[in-house]
């Protein structure tokens, strides 16, 4: 059970399928991606989780029901959409809205600035237990530009996406941003589409 951004890897799907007494619930330790698969956080997920079905017993829970981990089990790409208009609908939403403390933070421009940095939309702090996890996550995410431990389909599919364009381009505008065309508002996705056909 996860969020639809928590993704489980394909070998973790088999490996589940093929053991005969997995813990009846088992987490899945997730790398943690903010706006596409170029900017990892850490490692650090474990919400998502996989549960033996047990009738009347069995329920969606998003908090800690186990010590068990299973490690390097996926991928959770939080605020990994393809249209700013996306990210700013989520800002708006009940669960982020306390966040948006200033009318500005919702414009295209600036979330755009701000997802091509890295940087955190709300301008917060990072959300952490003690000073030293929050000193290491200030600022905005180290882009990466690896392919590396990126989901199978990605990497097997990258050239049969329509607009051809280069993997990490793909994965920015599968999982992440589309960049905004000043003139009509649409992503290279779109644009490209349009100058291909």
């Amino acid at each position: 059970m996860s969020d639809v951004d928590e993704i489980p890897s394909r070998h973790t799907i088999n490996l589940l399928r093929w053991c005969d007494d997995i813990p009846p619930v088992l987490h899945l330790q997730l790398k943690n991606y903010i706006y596409s698969f170029e900017f990892h956080v850490d490692d650090s997920s474990w919400r998502a989780s996989v549960h033996r079905y047990q009738s009347g017993k069995t329920r969606y829970a998003h908090y800690r029901q186990t010590d068990d981990l299973l490690a390097d089990a996926g991928w959770h790409c939080s605020f990994c959409f393809r249209r700013i208009s996306e990210f700013i609908f989520k800002m708006k939403a009940y669960s982020h809205y306390d966040r948006v403390r200033f009318s500005h933070y919702l414009n295209p421009q600036r979330v755009q600035k701000v997802i091509c940095k890295g940087a955190d939309l709300f301008d917060m702090l990072p959300e952490e237990y003690t000073f030293k996890d929050i000193i290491g996550k200030m600022g905005p995410v180290p882009r990466s530009f690896s392919a590396v431990h990126l989901p199978s389909y990605l990497l097997e599919n990258a050239d049969n996406r329509r607009s051809n364009l280069k993997l990490l381009v793909l994965t920015s505008n599968w999982f992440g941003i589309s960049p905004i065309h000043p003139e009509n508002n649409e992503g290279p996705f779109e644009t490209l589409a349009k100058s291909q056909y």
